[in-house]
C-alpha cells in the first residue's frame, strides 16, 4: 500500500515532522510518501493562505496521478479537501477532520490546542465545516511570536502543555488535539502531562487513510462528490487540467 503525505506549504523541515510522526503509526508494509509544495508560503495561518494552498495541494495530487492508494493532505485546516474527493478516485484525508473524528472516538467534546492565534478563525471555521461545533469544546492559541516554524514545538513546548490542561480544566474538554503541521509528533512527548487523550492529527489521518484503502470505497457517481463533469481550462499546470477536462495528460489537446 502506498499512501501520499502531502505539504501543502514550502518548508520541508515540516514534511519531515509529519514523516517521522507518520512512519511511527503506519502499518507494516505500507509505503508513506513525502511530498513537499514547490510554491507557495513557509506554513499556512490564514483564509487567503488556505486558498492558495488548497489550489496547490490539487495541483501535487494531480501529479501524483493514480500511483498511491490513499492521500493525506497534511495542513490542519484541511485545504483542498472537499475539492479533492471530487476529483480524485483515491481516497483523501485531511489533518483536521481525521483528529476531530478520532477524537469524538475516545471523548465527548475535544479542544484544538495550537501554537498561533492567527490560525484560530481559520480553525473555527474548519470545525464547523466539518460540522463539529457541537463537539469542540473551544479552540486555544498561544500569543506572541515564535522563532522558527520547523521548531515551534520545541520552543514553546511548556507553553502548549500549560494550554492544554487549561482547556481541559477550564473548557471541560474530555480529548485534546494538538494542532497545526509543525507540532506532529508531539503528542507523542507530552501526552502523559496532559490528563485526558492527546491526539497527533498525523497519526490519525495516516491510519485512517489506511482504513479507507483497505475498505476501497467506491467513488461516488450521484451526490455531492460525483466527479464534476468535463470542462476547458486554460493556464492550468497540465496534470490537473487533465483532471479537470477528463482526459489523459498525454493526449495534450487544450
Amino acid at each position: 500500500m502506498k499512501i501520499l503525505l502531502l505539504n501543502p506549504n514550502t518548508t520541508a523541515a515540516v514534511t519531515d515532522l509529519l514523516h517521522a510522526a507518520g512512519s511511527k503509526v503506519v502499518s507494516a508494509g505500507t509505503e508513506l510518501v513525502p511530498l513537499t509544495a514547490s510554491r507557495g508560503v513557509p506554513y499556512i495561518a490564514t483564509r487567503a493562505e488556505a486558498q492558495v494552498g488548497g489550489a496547490i495541494a490539487l495541483e501535487m495530487l494531480a501529479e501524483a496521478g493514480d500511483d498511491c492508494d490513499a492521500a493525506v493532505i497534511a495542513a490542519f485546516g484541511d485545504p483542498g479537501l472537499f475539492g479533492a474527493r471530487e476529483l480524485f478516485s483515491f481516497p483523501v484525508v485531511g489533518l483536521a477532520e481525521a483528529a476531530m473524528l478520532t477524537a469524538c472516538m475516545v471523548g465527548r467534546r475535544f479542544s484544538i490546542v495550537t501554537f498561533a492565534g492567527a490560525l484560530a478563525p481559520w480553525y473555527e471555521e474548519c470545525v464547523a465545516m466539518h460540522g463539529m461545533g457541537a463537539r469542540c469544546a473551544g479552540i486555544r492559541a498561544l500569543g506572541g511570536a515564535f522563532q522558527s516554524i520547523s521548531e515551534v514545538q520545541a520552543e514553546k513546548e511548556e507553553l502548549l502543555v500549560a494550554l492544554a490542561n487549561r482547556a481541559v480544566e477550564e473548557d471541560n474538554a474530555d480529548v485534546v488535539i494538538l494542532s497545526g503541521a509543525p507540532l506532529a509528533g508531539l503528542a507523542a512527548r507530552v501526552g502523559d502531562r496532559i490528563p485526558v487523550p492527546v491526539i497527533d492529527p498525523v497519526g490519525a489521518a495516516v491510519r485512517q487513510a489506511e482504513t479507507l484503502a483497505v475498505l476501497k470505497p467506491r467513488k461516488a457517481i450521484a451526490g455531492t462528490f460525483r466527479r464534476p463533469d468535463a470542462k476547458p481550462t486554460r493556464g492550468l499546470a497540465e496534470p490537473l487540467a487533465a483532471v479537470i477536462e477528463h482526459r489523459s495528460p498525454k493526449q495534450g489537446g487544450r
